[in-house]
């Protein structure tokens, strides 16, 4: 037996227990047959409507939007379903137990009653939260942009850039936008920080150049007294694409390197730069992708040429996981890198100085957030746009600025 085959019969049957004690978790509380069979029938168009997306969708595409949104409907569905089970199965697991017990010992033993009700409405109770929290995320959460500020001090930042700002953006991916107003706003609030450079992380499409066509007269909106630089993510590169050929690929490439001139950013390609204020300077050094395990266009030794080790540097690296593994112990001394990639999974919990959980956590080590090891700091941010999944649930689109400050 396959695999595929394997994989398949196991998420039937995943799904065939979701439904049923989901749909066992609705009779037991109403013995409306609307509402029944209402709920029923909307995970299977979630189901329907999600594997035709997937069979009939044209694979050199990319993600579409209408994928998104059949994922999108898809959680819906399954996420609260979840819950139910959890709550559900336990209950069953308890009597279950309770027989056994009762099967092999001497005494009587009470089975326990009159529990169904209230766990079923427990578990529909509980469902609700993320139902809801993906619902909001859906439509209101992928635009709840967040500015958040941090000061960094620096025992060999020059002293001409004491208390000089950067905003970081990342992962626009302007592919999945739908909602010109929206877009607008985040831009606005950007220019609203009035940091002194805007630096994006990349991912500024999710495939294809046109997909930025609607958007650059937004973003070339953008302003910064010292500048506009910018990088490449992995989705720059069409490499999620099916292709007719290398020429086509190229020139999508080129194209989507074209789009950042257009906007007024500067694009480092395994470059650098040097910012100067009051005859002092520090390096912005921007490298091509680099992710572990795949896509390892970038070339930090290249990109470095030219600059001394007692420069004060910025590394713009679009995935973290290039920091862990490369940058963070080089000799060179990388004293602040900034990344993206990782969106935070676009699904988590984070209470300020309480909780901050995500799956992402479990995929890289420096998944959201400022970061500091061996007196060398990496901000991962969140990412401003959306992809696969169309929302933010906990884990809100972000606009970096940070304060360097000399210690």
């Amino acid at each position: 037996m396959s695999r595929w085959l394997i994989t398949i019969i196991i998420i039937s049957l995943l799904i065939i227990l979701l439904e049923t004690y989901a749909f066992q978790a609705i009779k037991t509380v109403t013995k409306n047959k609307f509402t029944r069979y209402g709920w029923l029938l909307f995970g299977v168009l979630a189901y329907v409507n999600f594997f035709y997306v997937i069979f009939t969708s044209d694979r050199s595409s990319g993600q579409t939007k209408q994928f998104q949104w059949a994922f999108g409907f898809l959680l819906l569905a399954l996420v609260p379903k979840l819950f139910i089970l959890l709550f559900m199965l336990g209950e069953d697991l308890v009597r279950w137990i309770q027989k056994a017990i009762s099967y092999f010992s001497s005494n009587d033993t009470k089975e326990l009653t009159g529990r169904r009700s209230f766990i079923a409405k427990l578990a529909l109770g509980i469902a609700a939260i993320p139902f809801a929290s993906l619902l909001y995320g859906i439509f209101k959460g992928k635009y709840n942009y967040k500015v958040l500020k941090y000061q960094l001090k620096f025992s060999d930042l020059p002293d001409a850039f004491d208390g000089f700002t950067i905003t970081q953006i990342t992962d626009i991916h302007s592919g999945s936008f739908t909602n010109k107003e929206e877009i607008q706003y985040g831009v606005d609030l950007i220019n609203e920080q009035k940091s002194d450079v805007i630096l994006f992380t990349g991912d500024i499409v999710n495939n294809f150049a046109t997909e930025m066509d609607n958007w650059i007269d937004t973003f070339k909106q953008l302003e910064a007294p010292s500048g506009k630089y910018s990088i490449l993510g992995n989705h720059d590169y069409g490499d999620y694409s099916k292709w007719d050929s290398k020429e086509e690929k190229t020139a999508n490439f080129d194209a989507i390197k074209g789009i950042h001139p257009k906007i007024g950013f500067d694009l480092l390609l395994n470059e650098n730069r040097y910012l100067e204020k009051d005859g002092q300077k520090i390096a912005l050094i921007g490298v091509e992708n680099w992710g572990k395990g795949f896509n390892q266009a970038g070339d930090l030794q290249k990109a470095s040429e030219g600059i001394n080790k007692d420069d004060f540097k910025i590394l713009m690296s679009h995935d973290p996981s290039h920091w862990e593994y490369k940058v963070k112990k080089d000799d060179f001394n990388y004293q602040l890198t900034l990344s993206g990639h990782t969106h935070g999974l676009q699904f988590g919990i984070e209470i300020p100085g309480f909780i901050k959980w995500s799956p992402a956590k479990y995929v890289y080590k420096q998944w959201a957030g400022l970061y500091e090891e061996f007196g060398r700091y990496i901000n991962v941010n969140r990412g401003f746009g959306y992809h696969a999944f169309p929302g933010r649930v906990g884990i809100w689109p972000e606009i970096t600025v940070i304060e360097l400050k000399k210690a």
